[in-house]
């Protein structure tokens, strides 16, 4: 059985994969440990790729206008499409729309095609939802998008703040790597800033639960104190304009600013001031905000004027959120960007038009995410070409971005998943490429460029992103510029213009990759940028502004721009969960990924839930001015009074009205585009249905309009949660009735069950009550593979419970071994005080890790028990 060494397809982390298949075509992965990221580490994610590889719901023919075409048909039908456009309105009126899940030569290829040729900017990436402050920060701190921190930078620092970051749950395997820093480093001290106390906090000595989106005012109050404490170093002494916009911001305001006390602020300040190194990491928390670049250069400020950069254990790190994002960025994927570091100025203008040997070479800069989407929407741009994303559901105010996307004259997705809310939209489909079928390169948060290699053959009639959009690009005639025959071959031409006129004015240098041989490409390990032929010194400390000097920039501190008031009196706060990954079309397809958090839910604090009457695990209904949601309740200690927490995964393809972005409102931020997805203006009540049922069946179900519905993936079955305002018995006993199903009833007034059988298989189960019925959801889903045949087995089956009392696990804490909390806290009280202890004894926490910090809470809330 042959190993493969790839890399992951899910966060920024980058962590190797070997990969293997054996003769059945099952799928096994474990971690590399000669890969420099995770050094053999995985998270519940990376663990369980091999149980996303399955071609269930899959795309694998193109398709134009519904119906499946051959491969000529469809790219002659989106040639003649594209340019009709372009020959009607022009250029502009269209756009591509990237994803940070596109390998790096997918990538460039977009670029070449929309801005060299068809000749507008109008390509950006959904990496402008996450990391376009974060790229707008150190382009105006350094001259360049340059992240100048490693992972080993984490492991070698005296302070390490996290801010906006839930590492544990967003990049779970640095996370193990900071927390195995700190167990081997006591010293190492960990700050963590966020208005949600979350799994990261179980290794901080500090939290700081600020105000959301007041992360400015505490940054720049902290360049203040380094003034004040004459910590600054001589470059940064000079009474700059930074230094005095900040000179304002005492302990004392920010700590009003911050929603924090004064001894909290200082206890901070004093320790980063003090610390020999400090890094901070940062994230979402600050690039999601209609103020996220200024936040960005808030933290680089303090990094500069401290000296805490450009050396060992200090920086400002910003962690990209997607495998690719930084591949992105370093072709240029984003409209604001021309390619390879290259801006939208005379001599990079002409310098990339002779490279690619263009005259239609786009000359400004383009359409960013959201504007673009509105452009859509407006009629102004008639053709859009998406890209390995799911804008419907990723964007703010879902339901503008869904009408804009009806409304369009072509719309244009590429994508391996049949179904999608996106999908839904298009005129055309182009069935691609996934993890483990496709081949090339990726770039992680800390520049290391590695590749993605295939393991699996292409399946059905799917083609790579890069050679789809290079028979497009030959088809509107620009043959001899998109002749690649291979990846490598893109790779080639991406490194060349990277070292193109390069002497190290541009930071962004991998010219020396430029001649690799293909078998030289195909073996090529990890390594991190510049890989340059130019002799010129890549100097942090100097940047890239061609003076030699990095730019420290004002910050005025700006509250968020989610206002409440008694129409909508909460902040919403969105973000990850653990075990699943952006829109769910390959998590949400494994079982033991579904069990942690399995349905959308609400995290509020005990006195919100009393204020609002919020009963905990019932249903409630979210609204803002733009739209709705409904979620479970979940009691949580860990939010602010006056903030909720919804996860942002779920979508119409596993719940009806589980998306969050319904709620949110489409501001952005003035220089980077980005939008302000972590906070927005709610309101919150409960909702008490009639009736809930559990439906298990073997084929999805239309359901009426009424009822709301959450999907998850079970074993062999389909596990819907339904609930609904008028009776249901009628129309799931007629639906079933019309398939000749025999049917088994238990009518016990409120509780109502029923099971569906044809020739001795069992095809569906319903059990139903006026509030959430307790089932045995494993039991069940076995008994689908394996029917009972007796009638007390079957009596059994129909009250949704074996015949002997088995007590519930409770939430799933550990999704390798489904260890629940139940289980965790009874081994807790029978003396097991340590993870180790639980893992010998109930094996949590001894495969991935990813639950640790779970482990960890459970303990402590067991050890605050005991002491009260």
């Amino acid at each position: 059985m042959q190993t493969i060494r790839t890399t992951c397809p899910y966060c920024g982390v980058g962590c190797g994969v070997l990969a293997s298949v054996d003769d059945a075509g099952q799928v096994s992965v474990r971690g590399d440990d000669q890969h420099p990221a995770n050094l053999g580490r995985l998270c519940v994610k990376g663990a369980a790729l091999g149980e996303t590889t399955g071609l269930a719901g899959r795309l694998l023919a193109p398709e134009v206008d519904g119906q499946q075409v051959a491969w000529p048909q469809a790219l002659a039908e989106t040639a003649a499409r594209l340019q009709q456009v372009i020959d009607q309105h022009g250029p502009q009126a269209v756009a591509f729309y990237a994803s940070g899940q596109l390998l790096t030569e997918d990538y460039y290829a977009a670029n070449k095609l929309m801005k060299g040729f068809i000749g507008a900017a109008n390509i950006d990436t959904n990496s402008r939802l996450c990391m376009s402050s974060a790229v707008t920060g150190y382009k105006r701190a350094f001259g360049a998008d340059v992240v100048p921190c490693s992972y080993e930078d984490v492991e070698n620092s005296d302070l390490v703040v996290l801010v906006g970051s839930n590492a544990a749950w967003a990049h779970p395997v640095l996370f193990q790597r900071l927390a195995q820093a700190k167990r081997d480093n006591p010293r190492l001290r960990i700050v963590v800033i966020d208005p949600r106390r979350t799994a990261t906090c179980e290794i901080a000595d500090r939290h700081l639960a600020l105000a959301p989106g007041s992360d400015g005012g505490l940054f720049v109050g902290l360049l203040n104190a380094v003034a004040q404490a004459g910590a600054c170093i001589d470059g940064f002494r000079d009474g700059s304009q930074a230094l005095a916009e900040a000179r304002g911001w005492d302990v004392a305001k920010v700590a009003d600013f911050c929603g924090l006390t004064v001894d909290e602020v200082a206890a901070f300040y004093r320790e980063f001031i003090a610390a020999p190194r400090a890094i901070t990491l940062y994230t979402m928390g600050i690039n999601q905000s209609a103020s996220g670049s200024d936040k960005c250069n808030a933290i680089i400020n303090v990094h500069l004027a401290s000296g805490k950069y450009g050396r060992p254990g200090c920086g400002p790190f910003s962690l990209t959120g997607q495998p690719n994002a930084m591949g992105g960025r370093e072709v240029g994927g984003l409209a604001t960007m021309l390619a390879a570091h290259m801006d939208f100025v005379p001599d990079d203008l002409q310098r990339l038009a002779r490279f690619w040997g263009t005259e239609r070479l786009a000359q400004t800069p383009g359409l960013t995410a959201v504007e673009l989407f509105a452009a859509i929407g407006r009629g102004e741009v008639k053709a859009v070409w998406i890209m390995g994303t799911n804008p419907v559901v990723s964007l703010p105010d879902s339901h503008a971005v869904s009408q804009a996307l009806a409304a369009c004259p072509l719309v244009i997705v590429s994508d391996v998943a049949a179904q999608t809310d996106t999908g839904h939209f298009a005129h055309i489909r182009f069935p691609a490429l996934a993890w483990g079928e496709k081949n090339g390169t990726v770039t992680n948060s800390e520049r290391r460029i590695s590749r993605q290699r295939s393991f699996l053959p292409p399946p059905g009639e799917a083609k790579a992103d890069w050679w789809i959009i290079a028979r497009v690009g030959q088809a509107l005639g620009y043959r001899e510029a998109f002749a690649w025959q291979h990846p490598h071959d893109v790779f080639r031409e991406h490194a060349a213009l990277s070292g193109f006129e390069n002497d190290g004015q541009r930071a962004f240098d991998i010219g020396a990759l430029a001649d690799l041989s293909r078998e030289a490409w195909e073996a090529m390990a990890p390594v991190r940028w510049p890989v340059s032929r130019s002799e010129a010194a890549w100097d942090i400390a100097r940047g890239w502004h061609g003076d030699g000097r990095l730019r420290m920039v004002p910050v005025t501190p700006q509250p968020t721009r989610a206002t409440t008031d008694v129409f909508y009196p909460l902040i919403l706060n969105s973000g990850r969960i653990r075990d699943q990954w952006h829109t769910m079309t390959r998590t949400g397809a494994v079982p033991r990924l579904m069990q942690h958090i399995a349905e959308p839910v609400v995290e509020v604090t005990p006195q919100d839930a009393v204020r609002y009457q919020l009963p905990a695990d019932g249903l409630a209904r979210i609204w803002s001015r733009h739209g709705v949601m409904v979620a479970k309740v979940t009691i949580s200690e860990g939010q602010r009074p006056g903030s909720l927490f919804v996860p942002m995964h779920w979508n119409n393809q596993f719940a009806r009205q589980g998306r969050v972005n319904n709620l949110l409102t489409a501001v952005t931020d003035p220089y980077s585009g980005q939008p302000e997805s972590k906070q927005a203006a709610v309101a919150i009540a409960a909702w008490q249905p009639a009736w809930h049922s559990e439906l298990f069946c073997r084929e999805p179900l239309p359901f009426p309009a009424a009822w709301h519905w959450r999907r998850r993936a079970a074993p062999g079955v389909l596990h819907y949660s339904l609930a609904g305002e008028v009776s249901a018995r009628q129309w799931i006993s007629a639906w079933c009735a019309r398939r000749g199903w025999q049917l088994q009833v238990a009518d016990g007034g409120a509780v109502w069950n029923l099971l569906a059988w044809h020739q001795g298989r069992l095809m569906l189960g319903w059990w139903s009550d006026a509030r959430e019925p307790a089932v045995d959801s494993a039991w069940i889903s076995a008994a689908f593979a394996a029917p009972p045949s007796d009638a007390v087995q079957r009596h059994a089956l129909l009250s949704g419970r074996p015949g002997a009392a088995v007590a519930p696990r409770g939430r799933i804490v550990c999704s390798c071994f489904g260890v629940g909390e139940r289980s965790i806290n009874e081994a807790i009280a029978s003396g097991c005080a340590s993870v180790g202890a639980l893992g010998g004894k109930l094996k949590c926490g001894t495969n991935c890790g990813s639950c640790v910090p779970e482990l960890n809470a459970l303990l402590a809330a067991q050890r605050t028990r005991t002491q009260a």
